[in-house]
């Protein structure tokens, strides 16, 4: 069990409330605590006891609440012990009254009638504070039942040591990766500018692209396009937009160009096997400062990040994902006591806080403008600030997109990222076995179409 709040503080607090005389306080005598699920590990860790320590010893005090955080885990164990009390299962914990949650978990948890509808401790003014797109994603069924808290979107990272010295040499300019095609055609340059030269190109040239998550670039780029990827729990694979989306991935991949790679893409930043990349803003800390190469020489890298791009013709459209908190039904003074915690947690000022030290993006208007101007000069990780930088111009330009909630979503994504790395890999393969007997443009088309037709069956 973990809990954030200083023994010592406890008791003072609570022999504060009960030295109190009986007419002096309108409330109880004693504090109520209030029991709070997280998944903020790590470096998160210490900025959530700081804010939970705070809100006890200001607001928390005088309204008479205690936070009391008793577990610490994983999305996916947070997930699962979750399940398991909402189904009484043998051993399940007791549930909190707070707990961070996706939409997909909260969902099935506000189906057993177990969360708090958390629109009737706001009011309309206090909502309005609040980006639309993200109360949006926590309103299920006609209810908002998660908290925005913090959210995170998609950005493209890239390795500017290196793209600079390829940049001199070629004339590539960082602007060409404003778009996908863009990023195809520099991927094709780069792939060259590194293959040996000859008579006969030999298809190991150096690898310039990855997406962390081929599902959510399918997704988003058919929406930059106009036509939504999913129609009725499954894959639509048959748009021309889709075709033009999975195309721009597929061709660079089997190509050499762009990475097939069952992890992350900060993985192949460190040792400089690309230098450009989508992921998730959260991600931001795990990209490193050196690469090191394969004869363990190493230089510093200096990393650009930039907003997502967006296929030519297509609307600014990004990812946006994350968590929020619910609050479990109880008796209606519970349900109040922690919606004023929500509140306090979530004004401009303490959110930027918990936020400006990771990945994470606030949840309110005002915490993206005048404040985080002024946070983003005390920052001194040059990685959150330029990401920070970032996310204010996405903000005000983007429209954030979420993946549609039903069940089986998860099994879909996975099953669409397999097939299309096994589709990728095998063509690729074949490519390179075929090289030799024809142009890299004809020898691709003789083993792309066949893939292309059994990919599209698959979710037929």
């Amino acid at each position: 069990m973990v809990i954030n709040f200083r023994p010592l503080f406890l008791v003072l607090t609570l022999g504060l409330f009960l030295a109190l005389p009986t007419g002096c306080a309108k409330r109880s005598q004693e504090p109520t605590i209030l029991t709070l699920w997280h998944n903020y590990g790590g470096q998160l860790k210490e900025t959530m006891d700081e804010l939970i320590d705070e809100f006890n010893e200001t607001v928390g005090l005088s309204e008479g609440i205690i936070i009391n955080v008793t577990s610490i885990s994983g999305s996916a164990a947070i997930h699962d012990k979750l399940l398991m009390a909402a189904h009484g299962e043998p051993g399940a914990p007791h549930l909190p009254d707070i707990t961070i949650a996706y939409p997909k978990t909260a969902l099935l948890l506000a189906e057993k009638g177990l969360l708090a509808d958390l629109e009737q401790f706001f009011t309309p003014e206090e909502l309005a504070a609040y980006i639309p797109q993200f109360l949006d994603e926590g309103r299920l069924n006609g209810n908002l039942y998660v908290f925005p808290t913090a959210k995170s979107t998609e950005v493209l990272f890239l390795n500017k040591t290196i793209f600079d010295r390829f940049a001199a040499e070629t004339g590539a300019k960082i602007e060409d990766l404003q778009t996908f095609e863009g990023i195809s055609r520099i991927a094709a340059l780069y792939h060259d500018w590194i293959d040996p030269q000859g008579p006969q190109p030999t298809g190991n040239g150096k690898t310039f692209f990855m997406s962390d998550s081929l599902f959510n670039f399918a997704l988003v780029g058919t929406r930059q396009l106009g036509v939504e990827l999913i129609d009725d729990g499954k894959v639509n694979t048959t748009s021309p937009e889709h075709a033009q989306v999975w195309q721009a991935y597929f061709k660079p991949a089997v190509l050499g160009q762009a990475a097939i790679y069952n992890g992350y893409a900060a993985d192949l930043f460190k040792t400089g096997e690309i230098i450009c990349a989508t992921g998730s803003t959260a991600g931001v800390l795990f990209y490193p400062q050196t690469v090191t190469y394969p004869d363990n020489s190493s230089e510093p890298l200096e990393l650009a990040i930039l907003p997502y791009p967006v296929f030519e013709g297509g609307e600014k459209v990004a990812l946006q994902r994350g968590a929020g908190m619910c609050v479990f039904r109880s008796t209606p003074e519970r349900e109040r006591l922690a919606a004023i915690f929500l509140k306090w947690f979530t004004a401009p000022e303490n959110n930027l806080r918990f936020v400006s030290s990771t990945g994470y993006l606030p949840v309110t208007k005002e915490a993206f403008g005048e404040i985080m101007s002024r946070e983003i000069k005390t920052v001194d990780h040059e990685n959150i600030k330029a990401l920070l930088q970032t996310c204010q111009t996405m903000q005000k330009e983007y429209t954030f997109y979420v993946t549609p909630l039903f069940e089986g979503v998860d099994q879909l994504q996975e099953k669409y990222e397999n097939c299309f790395k096994e589709a990728a890999q095998r063509a690729r393969e074949s490519y390179l076995e075929r090289l030799s007997a024809g142009t890299p443009q004809d020898i691709y088309e003789a083993v792309a179409d066949q893939v292309w037709r059994n990919f599209v069956a698959e979710f037929q």
